[in-house]
């Protein structure tokens, strides 16, 4: 058991991130509740919560009813002590929520595209909301393009962005502990989140997407990011002899809706899915709902069996994208709220 001799700055942040993860999940506990769960002596446990109440952090709600001592005071987490910004960037938009440490949303809204923009503006947006929130202690940035560490080193189309150390630019400016990541992957971490999928689920989620496909990647519970990164830009799978996955997503007249395009595309995508069945045999391929209609997914089921044999096939649903991408965003921001250093916060 833990007690507070000769703490390291190390573990008082693992203390503190313990705490506030324990009283965020149950709503309430008692020092002996904390003490026993956490596996750290009372002393400690007593002297951290003190700390944490004098600055406004925690509260306590009352007393248990007594079982034969001192009744026991009761305590809560104030959810409102610390908030995030949430943001993504999208060719059409950019979307954002600020939310709190419940991961309950505070202000929710969108602002026009700032990919275009030089990421000065997008420091200087999320300035203007820290003006209206000054508690927003932590910011999570979702882009279209391959991220490494908070680079942003894939980004096709959109110059501003490309190699630039996105979260390395906003932590200079604004000071505020910063997460980057690449869209698809902050989908599925939403997606699994929303549904507390288990460790053991293997799961795809594609976007075909206004950008060219992306995919987020879910091996027995954790991201793939692969080697380099690049895991999920399934733009590049070669699929016929003279074209790659976009390129015969792309097949046709632009605005195009004829029967053979449809086909096409529906070819393309079961094959994609083949690919995947073979390689990955995954429990589950996400669409994105508004892509994707309930009949064609029917048809690509239909059209991989042609590919692969159809009872290694995997289940095909259709998901909010947008919802999964903010959630997995905030999932990511609320990682850094609980992890946030004392000094951090004054």
């Amino acid at each position: 058991m833990v007690s507070d001799i000769r703490l390291t700055s190390h573990m008082k942040s693992e203390i503190i991130r313990s705490i506030r993860s324990t009283l965020l999940e149950y709503g309430s506990a008692t020092k002996v509740e904390l003490s026993h769960n956490l596996q750290i002596s009372f002393p400690t446990i007593g002297k951290f919560l003190k700390q944490m109440e004098n600055r406004g952090e925690v509260t306590s709600v009352g007393l248990d009813e007594s079982s034969g001592g001192r009744r026991a005071i009761r305590y809560t987490y104030h959810p409102n002590y610390m908030l995030g910004i949430a943001i993504f960037l999208e060719k059409s938009e950019t979307n954002y929520t600020v939310f709190n440490c419940l991961g309950e949303v505070i202000e929710q809204g969108n602002t026009h595209s700032m990919l275009e923009e030089d990421v000065l503006h997008l420091a200087a947006f999320i300035e203007n909301k820290r003006s209206s929130y000054s508690n927003i202690h932590a910011v999570a940035i979702g882009v279209p393009g391959a991220v490494n560490n908070g680079t942003i080193f894939h980004i096709p189309g959109y110059e501003n962005y490309h190699n630039v150390d996105l979260k390395k630019v906003i932590e200079e400016q604004l000071s505020i502990p910063t997460v980057v990541e690449n869209d698809m992957n902050a989908a599925v971490i939403g997606y699994m989140d929303q549904r507390k999928v288990g460790d053991n689920i293997s799961l795809f989620y594609l976007y075909l997407g206004k950008n060219g496909p992306g995919a987020g990647i879910v091996i027995n519970g954790g991201i793939v990011r692969g080697k380099t990164y690049f895991s999920g830009e399934v733009s590049f799978v070669p699929q016929y002899d003279d074209r790659n996955f976009l390129q015969a997503l792309s097949c046709g007249n632009d605005g195009e809706r004829s029967i053979e395009q449809m086909e096409r595309k529906t070819d393309a995508i079961s094959r994609l899915v083949a690919s995947i069945t073979s390689i990955l045999n995954p429990h589950y391929i996400i669409f994105c709902d508004d892509e994707i209609e309930t009949l064609t997914l029917h048809q690509i089921v239909e059209r991989s069996a042609t590919y692969v044999p159809k009872e290694h096939l995997p289940e095909l649903a259709a998901s909010d994208m947008k919802h999964d991408y903010l959630n997995g965003l905030q999932s990511l921001g609320l990682s850094l709220l609980i992890s946030q250093q004392i000094d951090d916060l004054h």
